[in-house]
């Protein structure tokens, strides 16, 4: 199953980060339908100081450019995006409208188990 991690900050005031915080307590059912039926199985965002890192698992035929035009044709998922972008900031290396960085991938443990 392939996994994707992602990294994006949030401005750096500490209301707003409790706010966005708040926000993804209880996602809206039609994010989440948007995010579950791109294929996305499973997701989980973390944060350090304003640094967000988001991990991904997906099916197989998973696609960030589908999931982008389905994000692009859903009014819901528009709004939602755009109340986000309040709180959220580009990474300084992001291209233009860019928001979530897709992460290299440099290690990974193997053990003998």
């Amino acid at each position: 199953m392939p996994r994707y991690c992602l990294a994006l900050d949030l401005k750096d005031d500490p209301t707003l980060i409790a706010e966005y915080e708040k926000y993804h307590e209880k996602l809206q059912p039609a994010i989440t339908e948007s995010i579950v039926s791109s294929g996305i199985t499973d997701m989980e965002i973390y944060r350090v100081g304003n640094r967000l890192f988001m991990i991904m698992e997906t099916t197989e035929d998973f696609s960030f450019e589908a999931k982008g035009a389905a994000d692009a044709a859903n009014p819901a998922v528009q709004a939602w995006e755009a109340l986000m972008w309040n709180y959220q900031q580009a990474l300084p290396m992001a291209k233009e409208g860019e928001k979530w960085v897709l992460m290299k991938h440099i290690f990974k443990l193997e053990t003998n188990d």
